[in-house]
């Protein structure tokens, strides 16, 4: 019994750190003085590289090691996205602030502007993940990414639309003008849709990783696609809740004193 209950909360476990741990170490790497950037937008390559290696070796592996090192090239694929957003690398070919009389679909355009290369640069990645794992038994990494992919274009939604908590100092000084393109509301129209549907989502997720029937190594899976779908989910509620959710990784914006 008290194996099986392991085996169930390990992934969550596991998921939870990783997501707090590399969103804190992210945010400290970018933080850091400019002469800095080149060195670490390398390493972040270096690690894009060896995460696309450990998919392609793991694809075809469904054991339950194989599992996690898939989760976690996954989350090292995603990494380098972050930090060449985050460093300025890889952002769009706007880097101007907001024009204050821009509404509508024109405000929706230029801000499409500033993120392009980005968005281009995910959808390139998680087609690479697809091409690596195509119709192979290991597909951890690619709903790995696919989790991160979708709650990530609806928190950029809602945070267009308008939410409490923008959290805009998690953006280093040189993007400071993506800051323009969100609004401060309560909440937008979009945010009870995204997080029904979230919601869901999650529980068919849990219901189907929790319901028995599956390999250790498929439930393992199953639980840490769940986990990181609930974090994302939590993550929306952090943008309209009055909690100060910046202070789970203060440590990491340190590097920007």
């Amino acid at each position: 019994m008290q194996d099986a209950v392991w085996h169930q909360a390990a992934p969550v476990v596991y998921t939870l750190f990783a997501w707090w741990f590399s969103t804190g170490v992210i945010l400290y790497l970018v933080g850091m003085p400019r002469a800095t950037h080149k060195w670490t937008m390398t390493a972040a390559t270096l690690m894009l590289i060896a995460s696309l290696a450990a998919v392609a070796l793991t694809a075809g592996d469904t054991g339950h090691a194989a599992v996690y090192v898939a989760f976690t090239a996954a989350l090292g694929v995603w990494a380098w996205q972050e930090v060449a957003f985050l460093l300025g690398y890889v952002t769009g070919a706007r880097r101007q602030p907001c024009p204050e009389q821009a509404q509508g679909w024109q405000r929706a355009r230029l801000a499409l502007q500033t993120v392009l290369h980005h968005e281009i640069a995910l959808l390139i990645l998680g087609g690479l993940l697809a091409v690596l794992t195509w119709r192979q038994p290991n597909q951890a990494a690619l709903a790995t990414y696919a989790i991160l992919w979708v709650m990530r274009q609806s928190a950029k939604l809602n945070l267009f639309l308008g939410v409490r908590n923008l959290n805009e100092r998690f953006l280093p000084s040189h993007l400071a003008y993506l800051a323009s393109y969100f609004r401060r509301r309560p909440m937008n129209a979009l945010f009870p849709l995204s997080v029904l549907v979230s919601s869901v989502a999650a529980v068919w997720w849990w219901r189907a990783a929790l319901g028995g029937g599956l390999t250790a190594a498929a439930e393992a899976a199953a639980v840490l696609s769940a986990t990181l779908l609930t974090l994302g989910l939590l993550e929306h509620w952090f943008m309209v809740l009055p909690l100060p959710s910046h202070a789970l990784w203060n440590w990491g914006l340190r590097s920007r004193a």
